[in-house]
Protein backbone atom coordinates (compact mmCIF):
# COMPACT_ATOMS: atom_id res chain seq x y z
CA UNK A 1 0.00 0.00 0.00
CA UNK A 2 1.30 3.40 -0.46
CA UNK A 3 0.68 4.60 2.54
CA UNK A 4 -0.92 3.26 5.75
CA UNK A 5 -3.88 4.67 5.60
CA UNK A 6 -4.25 4.65 1.14
CA UNK A 7 -7.55 2.02 0.31
CA UNK A 8 -5.29 0.56 -2.39
CA UNK A 9 -6.08 -3.29 -2.01
CA UNK A 10 -2.47 -4.71 -1.23
CA UNK A 11 -0.96 -6.68 -3.81
CA UNK A 12 -2.30 -4.98 -6.85
CA UNK A 13 -0.16 -2.46 -9.00
CA UNK A 14 0.57 0.95 -7.54
CA UNK A 15 -0.97 3.67 -9.95
CA UNK A 16 1.20 6.12 -10.98
CA UNK A 17 -0.26 8.72 -9.47
CA UNK A 18 -1.61 9.54 -6.08
CA UNK A 19 -4.70 6.85 -5.15
CA UNK A 20 -7.99 8.78 -4.19
CA UNK A 21 -7.34 9.89 -0.85
CA UNK A 22 -4.42 11.19 -1.16
CA UNK A 23 -5.11 13.32 -4.07
CA UNK A 24 -4.69 16.77 -3.45
CA UNK A 25 -5.99 19.78 -5.98
CA UNK A 26 -4.57 21.21 -8.71
CA UNK A 27 -4.97 22.70 -11.99
CA UNK A 28 -6.08 19.56 -13.65
CA UNK A 29 -6.87 16.65 -12.02
CA UNK A 30 -7.05 13.52 -14.53
CA UNK A 31 -9.45 10.80 -12.09
CA UNK A 32 -9.41 7.17 -14.44
CA UNK A 33 -12.55 5.73 -12.90
CA UNK A 34 -12.10 2.09 -12.79
CA UNK A 35 -14.20 1.47 -9.93
CA UNK A 36 -16.80 4.14 -9.82
CA UNK A 37 -17.35 4.42 -6.15
CA UNK A 38 -13.60 5.24 -5.49
CA UNK A 39 -14.22 7.68 -8.52
CA UNK A 40 -17.03 9.42 -6.49
CA UNK A 41 -15.16 9.50 -3.47
CA UNK A 42 -12.13 11.32 -5.50
CA UNK A 43 -14.61 13.81 -6.86
CA UNK A 44 -15.91 14.49 -3.35
CA UNK A 45 -12.32 15.02 -1.69
CA UNK A 46 -11.13 16.94 -4.43
CA UNK A 47 -14.71 19.52 -3.97
CA UNK A 48 -14.41 19.54 -0.06
CA UNK A 49 -10.79 20.82 -0.53
CA UNK A 50 -11.81 23.40 -2.81
CA UNK A 51 -14.46 24.70 -0.81
CA UNK A 52 -12.31 24.18 3.02
CA UNK A 53 -9.83 26.40 1.36
CA UNK A 54 -12.63 29.02 -0.15
CA UNK A 55 -16.25 28.69 0.55
CA UNK A 56 -16.61 31.08 -2.26
CA UNK A 57 -15.48 28.31 -5.26
CA UNK A 58 -17.08 28.64 -8.11
CA UNK A 59 -18.09 25.29 -9.25
CA UNK A 60 -19.16 24.45 -12.77
CA UNK A 61 -19.98 21.02 -14.33
CA UNK A 62 -19.41 20.88 -17.85
CA UNK A 63 -21.05 18.29 -20.08
CA UNK A 64 -18.52 16.50 -22.54
CA UNK A 65 -21.26 14.76 -24.57
CA UNK A 66 -22.71 18.65 -25.42
CA UNK A 67 -19.58 20.86 -25.28
CA UNK A 68 -18.92 23.36 -28.21
CA UNK A 69 -15.82 25.50 -29.03
CA UNK A 70 -13.89 27.63 -26.36
CA UNK A 71 -16.73 27.24 -24.13
CA UNK A 72 -13.46 26.20 -21.49
CA UNK A 73 -11.88 29.67 -22.26
CA UNK A 74 -14.85 31.21 -20.87
CA UNK A 75 -15.33 29.46 -17.73
CA UNK A 76 -11.52 29.68 -16.91
CA UNK A 77 -11.52 33.11 -17.90
CA UNK A 78 -11.18 35.57 -14.70
CA UNK A 79 -14.73 36.16 -13.32
CA UNK A 80 -16.10 39.67 -12.24
CA UNK A 81 -15.79 39.38 -8.62
CA UNK A 82 -12.27 36.82 -8.53
CA UNK A 83 -14.21 34.39 -6.57
CA UNK A 84 -11.79 30.85 -7.28
CA UNK A 85 -13.46 28.65 -9.79
CA UNK A 86 -13.74 24.98 -10.09
CA UNK A 87 -14.37 23.21 -13.11
CA UNK A 88 -15.95 19.32 -13.24
CA UNK A 89 -16.30 17.25 -16.48
CA UNK A 90 -17.78 14.15 -15.17
CA UNK A 91 -17.98 11.94 -18.04
CA UNK A 92 -15.01 13.01 -20.18
CA UNK A 93 -15.02 9.55 -22.35
CA UNK A 94 -18.00 11.12 -24.05
CA UNK A 95 -16.38 14.35 -25.33
CA UNK A 96 -17.04 16.01 -28.26
CA UNK A 97 -14.28 17.03 -30.84
CA UNK A 98 -14.16 20.33 -29.65
CA UNK A 99 -13.37 19.48 -26.19
CA UNK A 100 -10.56 17.53 -27.14
CA UNK A 101 -9.04 20.17 -29.18
CA UNK A 102 -9.96 22.59 -26.23
CA UNK A 103 -8.50 20.50 -23.36
CA UNK A 104 -5.10 19.22 -25.57
CA UNK A 105 -4.34 23.00 -25.98
CA UNK A 106 -5.34 23.98 -22.83
CA UNK A 107 -3.09 21.17 -20.89
CA UNK A 108 0.10 22.67 -21.99
CA UNK A 109 -0.58 25.90 -20.09
CA UNK A 110 -3.50 25.83 -17.55
CA UNK A 111 -4.44 28.59 -15.29
CA UNK A 112 -2.77 28.25 -11.64
CA UNK A 113 -5.88 30.06 -10.19
CA UNK A 114 -8.38 26.98 -11.56
CA UNK A 115 -9.05 23.65 -10.98
CA UNK A 116 -10.21 21.58 -13.44
CA UNK A 117 -11.28 17.89 -12.36
CA UNK A 118 -11.34 15.23 -15.82
CA UNK A 119 -13.28 12.03 -15.08
CA UNK A 120 -13.33 9.19 -17.92
CA UNK A 121 -14.88 6.29 -17.06
CA UNK A 122 -14.01 4.32 -19.25
CA UNK A 123 -12.96 3.32 -23.13
CA UNK A 124 -10.91 4.26 -25.79
CA UNK A 125 -12.32 8.12 -26.62
CA UNK A 126 -9.65 10.30 -25.39
CA UNK A 127 -6.61 8.65 -25.95
CA UNK A 128 -4.35 11.52 -27.23
CA UNK A 129 -5.31 13.47 -24.33
CA UNK A 130 -5.01 10.98 -21.45
CA UNK A 131 -1.46 10.20 -22.93
CA UNK A 132 -0.96 14.06 -22.84
CA UNK A 133 -1.92 14.52 -19.49
CA UNK A 134 -0.04 11.07 -18.19
CA UNK A 135 2.93 12.42 -20.11
CA UNK A 136 2.43 15.74 -17.76
CA UNK A 137 2.87 16.64 -14.15
CA UNK A 138 -0.69 16.94 -14.27
CA UNK A 139 -1.74 14.33 -11.17
CA UNK A 140 -3.53 11.08 -12.35
CA UNK A 141 -5.54 9.42 -9.89
CA UNK A 142 -6.25 5.37 -11.01
CA UNK A 143 -9.35 4.06 -9.09
CA UNK A 144 -8.72 0.43 -10.09
CA UNK A 145 -11.74 -1.89 -10.30
CA UNK A 146 -12.41 -3.65 -7.03
CA UNK A 147 -13.50 -6.97 -7.58
CA UNK A 148 -12.37 -10.37 -5.69
CA UNK A 149 -12.87 -10.52 -2.11
CA UNK A 150 -9.42 -10.08 -1.27
CA UNK A 151 -9.34 -6.64 -2.51
CA UNK A 152 -12.97 -5.43 -1.35
CA UNK A 153 -11.83 -6.59 2.59
CA UNK A 154 -8.90 -4.33 1.81
CA UNK A 155 -11.16 -1.43 0.96
CA UNK A 156 -13.02 -2.02 4.16
CA UNK A 157 -10.61 -2.42 6.33
CA UNK A 158 -8.75 0.80 4.97
CA UNK A 159 -12.08 2.57 5.46
CA UNK A 160 -12.36 1.06 9.50
CA UNK A 161 -8.44 2.38 9.91
CA UNK A 162 -9.16 6.05 8.33
CA UNK A 163 -11.50 6.30 10.98
CA UNK A 164 -9.76 5.31 13.51
CA UNK A 165 -11.49 2.26 14.55
CA UNK A 166 -10.81 -1.11 13.98
CA UNK A 167 -12.25 -4.68 12.44
CA UNK A 168 -12.37 -8.47 13.55
CA UNK A 169 -11.78 -10.46 10.72
CA UNK A 170 -14.61 -12.46 11.04
CA UNK A 171 -16.88 -9.34 10.64
CA UNK A 172 -15.06 -8.04 7.59
CA UNK A 173 -15.44 -11.60 6.19
CA UNK A 174 -18.92 -11.40 6.97
CA UNK A 175 -19.69 -8.12 5.28
CA UNK A 176 -17.89 -9.26 2.07
CA UNK A 177 -19.94 -12.18 2.14
CA UNK A 178 -23.20 -10.35 2.77
CA UNK A 179 -23.08 -6.85 0.77
CA UNK A 180 -19.86 -7.75 -1.27
CA UNK A 181 -21.94 -7.66 -4.55
CA UNK A 182 -22.87 -4.84 -4.42
CA UNK A 183 -19.69 -2.29 -3.48
CA UNK A 184 -21.58 0.49 -2.92
CA UNK A 185 -23.20 -1.18 -0.56
CA UNK A 186 -20.34 -2.51 1.30
CA UNK A 187 -19.14 0.66 1.82
CA UNK A 188 -22.70 2.15 3.07
CA UNK A 189 -22.67 -1.30 5.51
CA UNK A 190 -19.08 0.14 6.92
CA UNK A 191 -20.47 3.65 7.26
CA UNK A 192 -23.65 2.39 9.10
CA UNK A 193 -21.65 0.51 11.80
CA UNK A 194 -18.74 3.03 11.97
CA UNK A 195 -21.93 5.24 13.12
CA UNK A 196 -23.99 3.41 14.89
CA UNK A 197 -20.94 1.31 16.72
CA UNK A 198 -18.01 1.82 19.16
CA UNK A 199 -14.87 0.16 19.70
CA UNK A 200 -14.00 -2.86 17.81
CA UNK A 201 -16.99 -3.74 15.00
CA UNK A 202 -17.42 -7.32 15.44
CA UNK A 203 -18.63 -10.46 13.92
CA UNK A 204 -21.61 -10.16 16.57
CA UNK A 205 -22.39 -6.42 15.18
CA UNK A 206 -22.60 -7.21 11.42
CA UNK A 207 -25.26 -10.31 12.14
CA UNK A 208 -27.12 -7.99 13.94
CA UNK A 209 -27.31 -5.49 11.55
CA UNK A 210 -27.52 -7.29 8.16
CA UNK A 211 -28.29 -10.73 9.56
CA UNK A 212 -31.15 -11.40 6.85
CA UNK A 213 -29.08 -10.56 4.14
CA UNK A 214 -26.35 -12.75 5.33
CA UNK A 215 -28.76 -15.73 5.57
CA UNK A 216 -29.98 -15.33 2.06
CA UNK A 217 -26.73 -15.48 0.52
CA UNK A 218 -25.13 -18.48 -1.24
CA UNK A 219 -21.96 -17.99 1.25
CA UNK A 220 -24.01 -19.52 4.25
CA UNK A 221 -24.85 -22.20 2.21
CA UNK A 222 -21.33 -22.66 1.64
CA UNK A 223 -20.43 -22.74 4.92
CA UNK A 224 -22.36 -25.17 6.42
CA UNK A 225 -22.05 -27.49 3.73
CA UNK A 226 -18.51 -26.94 4.16
CA UNK A 227 -18.78 -28.20 7.63
CA UNK A 228 -20.38 -31.33 6.88
CA UNK A 229 -23.85 -29.92 8.73
CA UNK A 230 -26.66 -31.34 5.91
CA UNK A 231 -29.84 -30.05 7.84
CA UNK A 232 -28.43 -26.44 8.13
CA UNK A 233 -27.01 -26.12 4.74
CA UNK A 234 -30.11 -27.35 2.61
CA UNK A 235 -32.28 -25.12 4.95
CA UNK A 236 -29.97 -22.12 4.17
CA UNK A 237 -30.03 -23.24 0.53
CA UNK A 238 -33.66 -23.39 0.75
CA UNK A 239 -34.00 -19.47 2.40
CA UNK A 240 -31.75 -18.17 0.50
CA UNK A 241 -33.81 -19.13 -2.97
CA UNK A 242 -36.93 -18.21 -1.05
CA UNK A 243 -35.52 -14.84 -0.74
CA UNK A 244 -34.39 -14.16 -4.78
CA UNK A 245 -30.33 -15.96 -4.60
CA UNK A 246 -29.96 -17.62 -8.09
CA UNK A 247 -28.98 -21.28 -7.85
CA UNK A 248 -26.35 -20.00 -9.99
CA UNK A 249 -24.42 -17.77 -7.29
CA UNK A 250 -25.20 -20.39 -5.04
CA UNK A 251 -22.94 -22.50 -6.93
CA UNK A 252 -20.46 -20.30 -7.19
CA UNK A 253 -20.52 -19.39 -3.81
CA UNK A 254 -19.54 -23.48 -3.37
CA UNK A 255 -17.08 -23.09 -6.12
CA UNK A 256 -15.15 -20.97 -4.30
CA UNK A 257 -15.32 -22.32 -1.10
CA UNK A 258 -13.75 -25.71 -2.10
CA UNK A 259 -11.38 -23.75 -4.40
CA UNK A 260 -10.25 -21.87 -1.17
CA UNK A 261 -9.90 -25.08 0.99
CA UNK A 262 -8.35 -26.77 -1.99
CA UNK A 263 -5.45 -24.07 -2.32
CA UNK A 264 -4.70 -24.38 1.31
CA UNK A 265 -4.67 -27.94 1.12
CA UNK A 266 -2.12 -28.57 -1.94
CA UNK A 267 -0.41 -25.86 -0.03
CA UNK A 268 0.14 -28.30 2.87
CA UNK A 269 3.07 -27.29 5.65
CA UNK A 270 4.13 -24.62 3.98
CA UNK A 271 3.23 -21.13 5.40
CA UNK A 272 2.60 -19.33 2.13
CA UNK A 273 0.82 -15.79 2.24
CA UNK A 274 -2.82 -14.54 1.67
CA UNK A 275 -1.63 -12.70 -1.29
CA UNK A 276 0.35 -15.96 -2.92
CA UNK A 277 -2.55 -17.91 -2.25
CA UNK A 278 -4.85 -15.12 -4.13
CA UNK A 279 -7.37 -14.86 -0.77
CA UNK A 280 -7.82 -12.27 2.13
CA UNK A 281 -6.09 -13.24 5.46
CA UNK A 282 -9.36 -13.89 7.11
CA UNK A 283 -10.63 -16.36 4.51
CA UNK A 284 -6.89 -18.10 4.93
CA UNK A 285 -7.54 -18.21 8.26
CA UNK A 286 -10.68 -19.92 8.31
CA UNK A 287 -9.85 -22.35 5.21
CA UNK A 288 -6.92 -23.82 7.61
CA UNK A 289 -9.79 -24.12 10.40
CA UNK A 290 -11.88 -26.13 8.33
CA UNK A 291 -9.27 -27.95 6.70
CA UNK A 292 -9.55 -30.03 9.32
CA UNK A 293 -12.58 -32.82 8.77
CA UNK A 294 -11.21 -32.45 5.13
CA UNK A 295 -9.11 -35.39 3.25
CA UNK A 296 -8.01 -34.97 -0.28
CA UNK A 297 -9.90 -37.90 -1.90
CA UNK A 298 -13.06 -35.77 -0.25
CA UNK A 299 -12.03 -32.48 -1.77
CA UNK A 300 -11.59 -33.98 -5.27
CA UNK A 301 -14.91 -35.82 -5.35
CA UNK A 302 -16.78 -31.85 -4.05
CA UNK A 303 -14.88 -30.22 -6.96
CA UNK A 304 -16.82 -32.41 -9.30
CA UNK A 305 -19.75 -32.52 -7.82
CA UNK A 306 -19.67 -28.36 -7.87
CA UNK A 307 -18.45 -28.96 -11.58
CA UNK A 308 -21.61 -31.08 -12.00
CA UNK A 309 -23.90 -28.52 -10.30
CA UNK A 310 -22.75 -25.53 -12.37
CA UNK A 311 -23.67 -27.17 -15.77
CA UNK A 312 -26.85 -28.08 -14.81
CA UNK A 313 -27.78 -24.80 -13.06
CA UNK A 314 -26.90 -23.27 -16.32
CA UNK A 315 -29.01 -25.08 -18.10
CA UNK A 316 -28.31 -28.62 -18.34
CA UNK A 317 -30.54 -29.61 -16.02
CA UNK A 318 -34.38 -28.54 -15.60
CA UNK A 319 -34.21 -28.14 -12.07
CA UNK A 320 -31.30 -26.12 -11.31
CA UNK A 321 -32.49 -26.33 -7.49
CA UNK A 322 -32.48 -29.81 -7.42
CA UNK A 323 -28.92 -29.99 -8.89
CA UNK A 324 -27.84 -27.50 -6.19
CA UNK A 325 -29.07 -29.77 -3.46
CA UNK A 326 -27.43 -32.87 -4.75
CA UNK A 327 -23.66 -31.24 -4.77
CA UNK A 328 -25.09 -30.07 -1.57
CA UNK A 329 -25.06 -33.42 -0.42
CA UNK A 330 -22.26 -34.68 -1.92
CA UNK A 331 -20.04 -32.05 -0.23
CA UNK A 332 -21.62 -32.85 2.97
CA UNK A 333 -21.05 -36.68 2.60
CA UNK A 334 -17.72 -36.31 1.50
CA UNK A 335 -16.82 -33.93 4.42
CA UNK A 336 -18.08 -36.76 6.98
CA UNK A 337 -16.29 -39.64 4.93
CA UNK A 338 -12.89 -37.22 5.14
CA UNK A 339 -13.21 -36.84 8.76
CA UNK A 340 -13.93 -40.43 9.40
CA UNK A 341 -10.36 -41.45 7.47
CA UNK A 342 -8.53 -39.11 9.57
Amino acid sequence: MASPRSSRPRGSRAPAGPSWDQVELAPIVLIRAGEEVLADRAVARLLAQARDKDPTTEVTRLEAATYESHQLDTLVSPSLFGEPRLILIPALEQMTDALLTDLLAYVGAPDPDVVVILRHNGGQRGKRLLDAIKASAHPVVACEAIKSAKDKSSLVNADVRRAGRSIEPEAVGALVDALGSDLRELCSAVDQLLSDTQGTITAEHVRTYYAGRIEATGFTVADAAAAGNTPAAITALRHAVATGTDPVAIVAALAMKIRQLARVAAAGGRRMSPAELGMAPWQVDRARRELSGWSDDALATSILAVARADAEAKGASRDPVYAVERAILTICRARRSGARRR
